[in-house]
């Protein structure tokens, strides 16, 4: 799909709505001796979770798993609609729409494994990461040059204010230019 027409799907996107494992993480799962998982996520990615907020979209993380250092990120970033320990992924989209009254086209997600494509296939903007299972590739709109957990999360969500032409704005806040 070419870039204009990506740009005409996520300019209409309200809603971002992340997975966590191997999007904003790398996937990995760390566990130390007493048998606790840890999870790494980078720094730009939540940064900008930050500036799409400011930006006034609305942001959701559905995942299959329900981990408290996880919770503890999604605490910190200021995430409101989180759903954890839920692989029926659709059916929680379909209830975070409802309650803010958000079109499925409106909304962006970025998934990576078969549990997102449900999910994907009926979004207006769909992303994967490159990390994600080729299956999971074939069927988005985007797929982003970072892999999970490495500034994909950044990348999808400074493309999609690009298309809202929000992007430069945001970054001439920030800098103050």
């Amino acid at each position: 799909m070419r870039k204009e027409e990506l740009f005409k799907k996520a300019k209409k996107v309200k809603l971002l709505v992340f997975d966590v494992d191997g999007v904003m993480t790398d996937g990995k799962l760390y566990f130390d001796l007493q048998g606790n998982v840890t999870k790494s996520f980078h720094v730009q990615d939540g940064y900008g979770i930050k500036l799409a907020q400011k930006c006034g979209l609305e942001i959701a993380v559905i995942t299959g798993l329900d981990n408290p250092c996880v919770a503890a990120r999604i605490k910190q970033l200021g995430i409101t609609e989180y759903i954890a320990g839920n692989r029926e992924k659709f059916l929680s989209l379909q209830d975070i729409c409802e309650r803010k009254n958000i079109d499925m086209q409106e909304v962006a997600y970025i998934g990576d494994d078969w549990i997102d494509v449900k999910v994907l296939n009926h979004v207006g903007f769909s992303a994967s990461v490159p990390n994600a299972r080729k299956i999971v590739q074939e069927k988005v709109n985007f797929v982003t040059d970072a892999s999970g957990g490495n500034g994909a999360v950044r990348e999808f969500i400074e493309f999609i204010l690009e298309a809202k032409d929000q992007l430069n704005k945001a970054f001439e806040e920030v800098v103050g230019a």
